[in-house]
């Protein structure tokens, strides 16, 4: 029976004959094509059809951020690995010293997509001849960041932009923020509501703010009755209806009849009566309804919008004062740059197809009933917050194609079972006949054999280990082995994109430099959490693995775009890995960029702290446990290091969760080795440890 043997010269294991010996060739790598640009990645990556007006392959190879959209001059265009490069460099080298990953925000992208959607509306408005405004609203619970309701609210207030509150904490920030907006600024009050949800809406009446109260069920109308007369206030009154037009997938589910929100027609008409019974009819002022996030088609969007129309014609009929018809979210983005409309990543329309839709659906009922042109809202947020935010991440290490070595393939075939045996005579022959289809049958059977040889304890590790070899090997050779390689990434799935791992959606991925070098290799991402999910394995154009590029020793950096909506909001701390790091980035000067805001992301003692830990209380313990045993050391002759032990502790209760790339392949080694660069508050606190007023942790050592 022919046995295995290894030789260097190469030879072409399936021709010719081998005198019953497997010779495997010498790896024939082909080198990578000189023939490659920025041009050719924004294809690959279809950079240009989800990046369009914002983002861009440079020359240089690098991701560039248009922060004007379309009217950005190439002197404004913001290379993202200068930002990443700044934010994560040390102090001493002019650099924020900031941990990735890294959430980079751009305002200014921000203010051009509440601009492009106000122009886009008022322009349909103009050409079609409407005869009144658009005003919208901003949905708070897409992203809830300070600085970020504060950005909409300042850039919206020459044209009455305002925001949409779902919970009594949304509602309480936005009657902040809005209190130095527009006093003509529409906030619009959702949600289930109690009797304190209510009173802060017409609270924020007597605050003089424009505050509308939207009854999704029809029980809190009584509640906006009886407190609206126990407080003297005279409420602005909406409704959610119940439409019957909605859209199939997943973000349709939330439509229909069969709807979370809103009432029915029969419920419609209760509310109308009873509020005439009160006297309070004339309250009545908004329809609001939603068809479902990520409308596919404007031809959906009119129906939708249509049927609405027939309902707000109806209320003014029955006497409503109806003057404001919030037609909700739904405005899509093209995460796969497809422009197709055809699955939930993308719609077929452009904003100014949208705002056209819209007006003329409106115009359209309103015009056949005789009925004045209402005030247009939307609730806009995945369109307006998720293009200005980038997260920005690291691959620390990838795994690579098994190079299988002569020691790996030293299958000698005593020792095995006669069916094993067997099965190799046959794969030997198929190799020799060049047969692929049973080269694969057989090496399956091979290893079904001896894996249950080795569970019968029969065959040793080492026996087990070479019939491995030997199966990748051929495997390889017969070009059927899996070319994807997996890339170790310094990131949480489940905390900074969790609506990958939780409803499928998927994100552009990008690296944001060595666009002007070919790919390598095709990779999925794994994530750093202890969790077979924590991996994307899923990209647009309904890919199963990345382009990618050879990891070298100077960093290889990852951007995830599009996911300025709902990640931030909706990430937990699995496995206690907490919020990245955070930069607000304006446009400033010719080829330049001013950082205005840097905050670094959760430490280790900010996540405990969330799941009810004492971070304080367990570094004290840990502290007296390090003195303790240092005494007994000393006792014995050695000196100890109880002072070192607390310093590494307070500093690893300080850093972030997320591996320190570039320093230390271990963080307490790190700690020990850097004690010079202290964490250290303006304020001491207690005997040298604890959180100072900043909540960063010290420890002095003498």
């Amino acid at each position: 029976m022919p046995a295995l043997a290894l030789v260097d010269t190469p030879v072409d294991a399936f021709s010719g004959d081998c005198s019953g010996v497997f010779i495997p060739p010498s790896p024939n790598s082909s080198p990578a094509s000189p023939d490659w640009s920025p041009s050719l990645s924004s294809s690959l990556y279809r950079i240009d059809g989800w990046g369009a007006p914002y983002f861009t392959a440079n020359s240089s190879g690098n991701i560039s951020v248009r922060p004007h959209g379309s009217n950005t001059m190439p002197h404004q265009h913001i290379d993202l690995t200068k930002v990443v490069k700044k934010a994560t460099d040390p102090k001493s080298s002019g650099g924020l010293a900031l941990q990735l990953p890294l959430v980079v925000r751009f305002p200014d992208v921000l203010k051009n997509r509440l601009e492009s959607l106000q122009s886009a509306f008022e322009f349909a408005i103009q050409t079609q001849g409407y005869e009144s405004r658009y005003q919208g609203v901003y949905p708070v619970k897409c992203n809830q960041d300070r600085f970020i309701i504060e950005d909409i609210v300042e850039f919206g207030s020459s044209f009455r932009f305002g925001l949409e509150a779902g919970s009594k904490p949304e509602i309480l920030l936005a009657m902040s923020c809005l209190c130095k907006g527009n006093p003509d600024a529409f906030l619009v009050c959702n949600g289930f509501k109690d009797s304190e949800y209510v009173s802060l809406a017409l609270l924020g009446r007597k605050l003089e703010l424009n505050t509308v109260i939207v009854l999704e069920q029809e029980e809190e109308l009584d509640l906006v009755i009886h407190l609206s007369e126990k407080m003297k206030v005279r409420p602005v009154i909406g409704l959610r209806a119940k439409l019957r037009t909605k859209h199939s997938g997943h973000f349709g589910s939330t439509s229909g009849e069969k709807g979370k929100f809103g009432l029915t027609t029969v419920q419609i008409i209760r509310v109308v009566k009873k509020l005439r019974e009160v006297g309070m009819l004339d309250c009545l002022q908004l329809l609001h309804f939603h068809i479902g996030s990520q409308i596919p088609s404007t031809a959906l969007l009119s129906d939708g919008v249509s049927e609405a129309a027939q309902l707000y014609c109806e209320l003014v009929r029955l006497g409503a004062r109806m003057e404001v018809i919030d037609i909700g979210g739904g405005l899509g983005i093209d995460y796969d740059g497809s422009k197709s409309g055809e699955t939930d990543l993308s719609v077929a329309y452009s904003l100014e197809e949208y705002a056209a839709a819209v007006v003329a659906s409106v115009r359209f009922v309103c015009d056949q009933k005789s009925v004045k042109h209402p005030v247009i809202c939307s609730e806009s947020g995945r369109a307006i917050v998720s293009h200005h935010s980038v997260l920005i991440f690291e691959a620390v290490s990838a795994g690579k194609q098994h190079e299988t070595t002569p020691s790996d393939l030293q299958f000698l075939l005593e020792g095995y079972a006669e069916e094993a045996r067997g099965v190799y005579e046959s794969l030997y022959g198929a190799v020799m006949r060049g047969d692929r289809e049973s080269c694969l049958f057989y090496v399956d059977q091979l290893k079904q054999r001896c894996v249950e040889e080795f569970k019968d304890g029969s065959l040793s590790i080492e026996q087990l280990a070479g019939v491995d070899g030997l199966c990748e090997w051929v495997t390889k050779e017969i070009g059927a082995s899996d070319p994807v390689l997996t890339y170790n990434v310094n990131l949480s799935v489940f905390t900074s994109i969790p609506d990958f791992w939780g409803i499928d959606q998927l994100f552009p991925i990008v690296p944001i430099h060595k666009l002007d070098q070919r790919p390598v290799a095709r990779g999925i991402l794994s994530d750093l959490t202890c969790d077979s999910d924590g991996k994307i394995n899923k990209f647009i154009g309904g890919e199963s693995s990345l382009p990618l590029h050879e990891l070298v020793n100077n960093g290889y950096y990852l951007g995830m775009f599009l996911g300025g909506a709902y990640e931030e909001a909706l990430g937990g701390v699995h496995n206690l890995f907490g919020g990245p790091s955070v930069v607000r980035v304006l446009q400033d000067g010719p080829d330049g960029f001013a950082v205005t805001r840097a905050m670094m992301g959760q430490s280790s003692a900010d996540v405990l702290r969330a799941m009810q830990h004492e971070p304080e209380l367990m570094f004290q313990t840990l502290k007296h446990r390090a003195e303790e045993l240092s005494s007994v050391l000393k006792s014995g002759g050695d000196k100890g290091n109880d002072k070192l032990v607390a310093s590494c502790l307070a500093r690893s209760f300080n850093n972030m969760p997320y591996l320190s790339v570039g320093t230390s392949t271990n963080a307490l080694t790190a700690a020990i080795n850097n004690l010079a660069v202290c964490y250290r508050d303006e304020v001491a606190v207690g005997d040298g440890g604890g959180c100072g007023k900043n909540g960063k942790w010290s420890y002095s050592v003498d």
